[in-house]
């Protein structure tokens, strides 16, 4: 942490709220590893309803475009991101009004409930992730962004790893403890945009002189323009769609497969999940340093590698199930190896997807990049885990594992062909 000690004063004071934001982020985000699996578990809801709440926490980003188009439309970000924060967040405390769960799950109606409350939730993500962008770009270096963004996600996975661990415990001793910890990620979730908002922020505003639908085909415009003026940019989303189709698809079924295949229980799960953060917590300070002295689509290679490994290996688990029992935790062997490298998928993966767009940009283009990124990410949600969930209930768990695979080995072989032929403009 030696090269801490040389960040300026502004730096020093916007990584302080970075890591209070992230802690708080990560306490919260950790209650809700297990959130499918308490759906399918406890809630017993159906592998369609399971596909929507995976999907809702993506598919808002179709919204991404209009989302900054309203933030630049208000003069006041930090007041307009704390009333969002409360807005979207606070009603988890609604679930403390939950009945509790009986051996047949919850009526029907409260799935619904259930969905609806998330989908609000997870809405924040369209305001939240490009201000974080916008934030750390005007407040850190550029030598130092992806450094420092590396370190605090390393607190992040380590608030995460203890939270799911103590949600996983709570949960196999009493399933209906969910309806106590999640008003407490509300509140969580609350305070953590509050902390953001404390960073220093300069805001371009100039009053609209369009109507705000006008503005948002606007932005649709601008849209196109990046991807058609920026290859390397374009090129690197080809590779984010791709990748985006596998993780998405499978990511549902990996949560039944859990479920059905394997018979787990909630504190094996949070095992798993908690042993791949740990391995992802080892590797993200390199991963923060070498996206910053690396190409992108480079560090892509990576990261699309290690979560096809990982997809492989889940898979390969329903055919080895050697395992043993531990303190009630059934540790599959062959499934390690897949934690292992989703363990490196998650290492690399939140650097790459949360700033990975900025390295194509200038400082002021910071938003507009990460806007489109968010766009086209709700763009494959909308029929990636639908997608998944079909391939399972008509042709079982492995040809939904290997049709991830091959579309992540068609973006490796696509990013090393596009940084030979077509390499990235250098930040001025």
């Amino acid at each position: 942490m030696q090269s801490l000690r040389q960040l300026n004063q502004t730096e020093r004071k916007a990584f302080k709220y970075h890591i209070f934001y992230s802690i708080m982020e990560g306490v919260a985000n950790g209650a809700l590893v297990l959130n499918e699996f308490i759906f399918i578990k406890s809630l017993q809801g159906s592998n369609v309803q399971l596909a929507f709440l995976f999907q809702f926490s993506m598919v808002v980003f179709l919204f991404a475009m209009l989302a900054n188009e309203v933030m630049r439309r208000y003069s006041n970000r930090k007041k307009f991101l704390r009333i969002s924060g409360i807005i979207t967040r606070l009603p988890l405390v609604g679930f403390a009004l939950f009945p509790n769960v009986t051996g047949e799950g919850l009526a029907p109606v409260y799935h619904y409930l259930f969905l609806g409350v998330f989908l609000l939730f997870y809405t924040s993500k369209i305001t939240v992730i490009p201000s974080i962008n916008q934030y750390l770009k005007g407040n850190y270096q550029h030598d130092n962004f992806g450094k420092l963004f590396g370190y605090a996600t390393t607190v992040n996975k380590i608030a995460i790893m203890i939270s799911t661990f103590i949600t996983g415990l709570l949960l196999d001793i009493d399933p209906n403890s969910y309806k106590w910890f999640y008003p407490l990620v509300g509140i969580f979730g609350v305070i953590s945009v509050f902390q953001l908002t404390k960073m220093d922020f300069i805001q371009k505003f100039e009053a609209p002189t369009k109507p705000l639908w006008s503005a948002v085909g606007d932005s649709f415009i601008r849209i196109w323009r990046i991807l058609k003026l920026n290859k390397p940019f374009r090129h690197m989303e080809y590779g984010f769609l791709m990748y985006g189709f596998a993780w998405m698809s499978t990511h549902a079924v990996i949560t039944i497969f859990y479920k059905d295949a394997l018979d787990l229980n909630y504190s094996s799960v949070a095992f798993y999940n908690n042993a791949f953060n740990l391995i992802a917590i080892m590797f993200l300070p390199l991963f923060g340093k070498l996206i910053g002295s690396r190409d992108p689509r480079r560090f892509a290679i990576i990261t699309f590698g290690a979560l096809m490994l990982f997809i492989f290996f889940t898979g390969l688990t329903e055919h080895v199930q050697v395992h043993t029992e531990i303190l009630g935790v059934k540790i599959y062997y062959v499934l390690l190896l897949a934690v292992f490298f989703n363990g490196i998928f998650m290492g690399s993966m939140p650097i790459l997807w949360g700033i990975g767009s900025s390295y194509f940009c200038q400082p002021d283009e910071a938003a507009d990049y990460q806007s489109v990124h968010l766009f086209l990410t709700g763009l494959r949600a909308a029929a990636a885990p639908i997608i998944g969930i079909q391939l399972y209930e008509w042709f079982g768990f492995g040809t939904a594992f290997a049709f991830g695979v091959v579309f992540l080995m068609v973006a490796i072989v696509f990013m090393i062909y596009s940084e030979r032929f077509f390499p990235r403009k250098q930040e001025q």
